[in-house]
């Protein structure tokens, strides 16, 4: 096949899988059209919310917790730390709401290299229900946050999760970040989840109790390095799927940096190489970089004019995520063509990194990450 043939197929493909991404993610993430009520025969759920650390918006999301428009539910708030600063956040959200059952617990359970499946462990054993949702603490919970996880759940379902949504972003990187969130990972999630493939996201993980205990308990989730992959795995093992909610939920971010933003999508590319290897080596065809490239050398091949038209392209690109943006409500700003195209620049240095990385550091623990690519590919 000739350079322009190479050229033309790639760019074709590419276009194609990335309008056919848009569309999936538009349609099941739009925007909803009103508030969902409980159902009567509502089943009373357990919340545990591990907090760490005093994170912007803190009072506000762990708030959140407090006014659901759920009949029956508990919060269980979980620290590892007796010193952590954010105690005194919680027990103040709990003299406020005095009438949701809430309790604090505090200490340390090491079953595994994973900090915050540690801090879950007091929270799982002490759940009074039978549906579990482990909910991050930087989550904004909608008022019908359970309805909406519950509504998820089929006969052939073992986990629903809900990938973070950007925003409130202050500033350029936080724009980056929400580029990264929304119209890259979340979209990614939607089409996987839309053919049969789902994986799991510690943002949210809503369990029904028997289904977790059936696969070793929340012990088992330290199999792997990240909760939510060993989450994947016991599901799939046990011929169930996990399925993600449609419209998922906020993660107000505030301030970031540029470092920050790296390490994070640098620690979640390690993650997925260390966890799923056969999923996370096909990313480095991800991205609008490698079609826009494409895109040029075919029109270069045919004598047109390289660079209006490779605006053209980018522009359309970008155009698609934000359409996708705009269907689903989400946080959107003018120059979102910029920040995704710095995404998507960053893209193959992420992947070299999540590729050769083999640590990384969270919230002062240094964790190491180790593929096991022969056991994860019979996992998957």
């Amino acid at each position: 096949m000739t350079l322009l043939g190479i050229a033309t197929v790639f760019c074709g493909l590419t276009v194609l899988v990335h309008v056919v991404s848009v569309v999936v993610a538009a349609f099941r993430c739009r925007a909803r059209t009103g508030h969902m009520a409980p159902r009567r025969d509502t089943p009373p759920v357990t919340i545990v919310r591990p907090v760490c650390g005093i994170e912007n918006f803190i009072a506000e999301t762990l708030e959140t917790t407090f006014t659901l428009d759920y009949p029956d539910y508990e919060i269980l708030f979980c620290v590892a730390s007796p010193s952590d600063p954010v105690i005194p956040v919680v027990e103040e959200l709990m003299r406020r709401h005095p009438g949701v059952p809430a309790r604090l617990l505090i200490g340390n359970d090491p079953v595994s290299s994973n900090p915050k499946l540690n801090n879950c462990v007091k929270g799982w054993q002490a759940a009074a229900h039978g549906w579990v949702a482990i909910a991050d603490s930087n989550v904004l919970m909608p008022c019908d946050y359970l309805q909406r996880l519950l509504a998820a759940w089929r006969d052939d379902t073992g986990l629903v999760c809900a990938p973070p949504i950007g925003s409130r972003p202050e500033g350029f990187w936080a724009e980056v970040e929400c580029a990264f969130l929304n119209t890259y990972q979340a979209r990614a999630q939607y089409v996987a989840d839309s053919i049969g493939l789902g994986f799991a996201q510690g943002k949210t993980l809503f369990w029904r109790r028997d289904v977790l205990e059936g696969g070793g308990g929340i012990k088992a989730l330290g199999a792997d390095v990240a909760e939510d992959a060993a989450s994947t795995k016991l599901v799939r093992a046990a011929n169930l799927r996990v399925r993600l909610v449609d419209a998922p939920f906020e993660q107000p971010l505030g301030r970031r940096g540029a470092t920050e933003v790296w390490r994070r999508q640098s620690r979640w590319a390690r993650l997925r190489r260390a966890c799923f290897p056969s999923y996370f080596l096909p990313e480095i065809a991800t991205g609008g970089v490698l079609p826009a490239l494409a895109f040029a050398v075919a029109v270069h091949q045919l004598g047109g004019p390289v660079v209006p038209l490779l605006v053209v392209f980018v522009l359309a690109w970008y155009g698609a995520e934000m359409a996708l943006a705009r269907a689903a409500r989400w946080h959107l700003s003018p120059w979102y063509p910029v920040h995704g195209l710095l995404r998507d620049l960053m893209l193959p240095a992420l992947w070299l990194d999540g590729l050769l990385g083999s640590s990384f550091e969270w919230r002062g623990n240094e964790i190491q990450v180790e593929a096991q690519v022969e056991a994860d590919s019979r996992a998957t």
